[in-house]
C-alpha cells in the first residue's frame, strides 16, 4: 500500500476517533443507546402498519389513527420541542405568561431542592395549559457517579413530590449535565423514567446576554429538534418570545416532548436525543 494512502487512512481513522471522543466527553457519558424522536415515531408507524391497526405506513389515515387526539403529527408538520431545566424558580411566573401568551406548549424538568419544595404553587401553575413535567432530580448530581440506591432516591423523590402536588407522576427525565449511562438508564427503566437529552442550547447559565441567547437558539434549531433553556438565568426569559417568534417564522410548530415521539410513547430507561 502506498504512503500516502496509508497516511490518508491513518488521519480518517484519528479523525473519527477524536469525533467519537468529543461526542462522548460533550454528553458526559460512558455508553448507552439513544433514539431519535423521527426513529421512534417510524418505528411506531410501522409496528402499527404491520399489526393492520392502521390504514399502514405513509396513509394519512393510518397517521391520524394512530395519534392521540387532537395530537400534532410531526411527520408533516415541522416540529422543534422547548424544554426548561431546573425551574421553578422566581423567573417561572413571567414565562408562564409569556407561553399562555404565545399558545405554546413545553416540557419542564424539575429540580427538586430550592425549586419544587421552595415554589409548590408554581409547580402546580407549570402543570396547566397542556405542559408536560419531567424529572430533573433532587439536588442535581452527577448521577454517573452514583450507586443505584442513590440514583433512585434522587429520582423517587422528585417523583413523589410532583405526583403530590399535581397528581401526576413524571414519565420522563433528563439526567443532569446530560450525563447517562447503563446504570442510570437501568434505574430509569425500573422507575418508568425515559430519558430525554437535546439537540439545541445557549448555555445560558454562562450569560445574560438576550440577544446572545435568542442568537445561539436560532443558529442551531432544527426540525425534530429539542431546545435546552433555563428560566431561573436572568437573560433567558427576555428571550423567549423572540426566540418563539423567529422559529414560527421560518414555519415551526411547538410541541412538548411527548407530542415530538408521538404516536411512539417514551419508553422507560431508553435515551432520546435528536
Amino acid at each position: 500500500m502506498p504512503a500516502q494512502t496509508r497516511r490518508t487512512r491513518r488521519t480518517a481513522l484519528l479523525s473519527g476517533l477524536v469525533a467519537l471522543s468529543l461526542g462522548l466527553a460533550l454528553t458526559g457519558c460512558a455508553t448507552y443507546d439513544a433514539q431519535s424522536p423521527r426513529d421512534a415515531r417510524e418505528h411506531a408507524y410501522k409496528a402499527a402498519g404491520t399489526t393492520g391497526s392502521t390504514a399502514g405506513e405513509g396513509h394519512p389515515a393510518g397517521r391520524s389513527a394512530a395519534l392521540p387526539a387532537g395530537a400534532v403529527d410531526c411527520r408533516t408538520a415541522k416540529c422543534i420541542a422547548l424544554t426548561f431545566d431546573a425551574g421553578p424558580s422566581a423567573h417561572t411566573p413571567a414565562l408562564l405568561k409569556v407561553l399562555a401568551d404565545k399558545k405554546v406548549r413545553v416540557t419542564f424538568f424539575l429540580l427538586g431542592h430550592n425549586h419544587v419544595d421552595k415554589y409548590p404553587d408554581l409547580v402546580r401553575q407549570m402543570a396547566g395549559n397542556g405542559n408536560v413535567l419531567g424529572n430533573h432530580s433532587w439536588t442535581h448530581p452527577r448521577l454517573t457517579d452514583l450507586e443505584p440506591a442513590r440514583i433512585r432516591a434522587e429520582l423517587d423523590r422528585l417523583d413523589d413530590e410532583v405526583e403530590r402536588l399535581t397528581g401526576q407522576r413524571p414519565t420522563l427525565m433528563r439526567p443532569p449535565q446530560g450525563r447517562t449511562d447503563e446504570k442510570v438508564s437501568k434505574v430509569c427503566k425500573e422507575l418508568g423514567l425515559a430519558q430525554v437529552l437535546w439537540s439545541d442550547t445557549a448555555s445560558d447559565y454562562a450569560t445574560t446576554d438576550t440577544a446572545l441567547i435568542t442568537k445561539r437558539i436560532l443558529k442551531d434549531a432544527s426540525r425534530d429538534g429539542i431546545i435546552l433553556l433555563h428560566d431561573l438565568y436572568d437573560g433567558t426569559v427576555p428571550a423567549v418570545p423572540g426566540i418563539i417568534d423567529a422559529l414560527r417564522a421560518q414555519g415551526y410548530t411547538f410541541v412538548t416532548v411527548p407530542e415530538l415521539l408521538a404516536p411512539a410513547a417514551p419508553e422507560p430507561g431508553r435515551v432520546y436525543r435528536p
